[in-house]
């Protein structure tokens, strides 16, 4: 069940970046749910391998290097998912740096409340 609130929740975040980012596109429902299906299984394989191999630049650039590999790895999922579209290098940086704020405040709103707090 918590997979599936997952899901929803990061096709959720995906409308809601394309509703701010200039250049970022997602048409309809079914767009929005492959799109953050197949951002989440490139970020697990793909972006894995390449964050590995990268780790020396990311150092070396404290960080921001990172930015650059979501970006990539958005790209790359609009390759794969009809009615999800990025236009440009920026609207991907920008859009996978405001995709993880929002995906990570949406899981904060929707995580259950464990016991004793």
């Amino acid at each position: 069940m918590r997979l599936i609130v997952n899901w929803i929740v990061s096709a959720l975040a995906v409308w809601l970046v394309s509703q701010v980012v200039p250049g970022f596109y997602v048409h309809g429902v079914v767009a929005s749910l492959l799109a953050a299906l197949v951002i989440g299984f490139v970020n697990a394989t793909i972006g894995l391998v390449l964050k590995v191999l990268t780790f020396p630049l990311t150092i070396v650039t404290l960080g921001v290097f990172w930015f650059v590999i979501n970006a990539f790895m958005l790209k790359l999922a609009s390759m794969f998912v009809p009615g999800f579209a990025i236009r440009g290098f920026w609207a991907a940086f920008i859009g996978g740096i405001v995709l993880s704020v929002v995906n990570m405040l949406l899981k904060w709103l929707v995580k259950p409340a464990t016991d004793g707090e």
